[in-house]
């Protein structure tokens, strides 16, 4: 890896951390694309998956306060469930195909409330959000706004939901890092960075976690949710182009 691209990443690290520290995901979206310029496919679900685990559970661990642990706990099975299937598919997509995937995600924050009765506060439902979500995880690399469906119906506050969601995607990313890691691992972790930039990146994910809360702090509840749904369609409409551009060139 250059130095330009070890710095790129450790950037995008800090300030991605900083972003989902607000909004409890929006900045996982981001780095996935921006690791996806830079490394191979099956390395950035690694790196994603390592940087998030750490900046979801730093994030967890400030708000700890807030974390609804029965929501976390059912949400773990099914995120373990998701894993163990997932780790006997071979399944890893082309770089074209995963702009598109995550393209499409942020999509779903658009539909409306009324037409799906999901909350992750039912026993049930937090079992089938830890599934799909952790599917989804493992084949687009990210899945925040499809996790962000299952809260929006629910009483939770800002603070809840962006502890509760945190500590979920801890077992969420766990699985990816798992999943996709050892293969890697077994060819002696090709396309993975070196592990200083790990060193660096890691602590700055955690400040921009801090900083995050801080924002998030000054930050009502309807403008919270106003900001986040904008930011997530700009960021897929990018992706969705980008998507098309690797399509035309043949790299899909």
């Amino acid at each position: 890896m250059s130095t330009g691209s070890a710095i790129f990443l450790i950037v995008a690290a800090f300030v991605t951390a900083a972003i989902s520290g607000v909004f409890g995901m929006a900045g996982g979206l981001m780095l996935k694309g921006a690791l996806a310029l830079i490394l191979p496919v099956s390395a950035t679900f690694v790196v994603h998956g390592l940087l998030q685990l750490v900046a979801n559970g730093w994030r967890a661990i400030l708000h700890r306060r807030h974390v609804d642990w029965r929501i976390v706990g059912v949400f773990a099975m099914g995120a373990f469930a998701a894993g163990g299937v997932m780790a006997f598919i071979a399944l890893e997509p082309t770089k074209a195909t995963l702009f598109l995937l995550m393209g499409l995600a942020p999509l779903l924050v658009w539909i409306p409330p009324a037409w799906l009765k999901l909350d992750a506060a039912k026993p049930a439902q937090a079992l089938v959000c830890g599934l799909m979500v952790t599917g989804v995880n493992l084949t687009a690399g990210v899945a925040g706004p499809l996790l962000d469906i299952f809260f929006v119906r629910t009483a939770l506050t800002r603070h809840q939901i962006v502890a509760t969601k945190a500590a979920t995607q801890i077992f969420s990313h766990l699985m990816k890092v798992a999943v996709y890691g050892a293969p890697l691992i077994a060819v002696g972790g090709k396309g993975l960075p070196p592990w200083w930039v790990f060193a660096v990146a890691v602590p700055l994910s955690m400040v921009g976690t801090a900083v995050g809360g801080i924002a998030l702090n000054r930050m009502s509840d309807v403008n919270f949710k106003r900001y986040l749904r904008l930011i997530l369609t700009g960021i897929g409409i990018l992706y969705l182009i980008q998507a098309g551009h690797l399509y035309w060139h043949g790299e899909g």
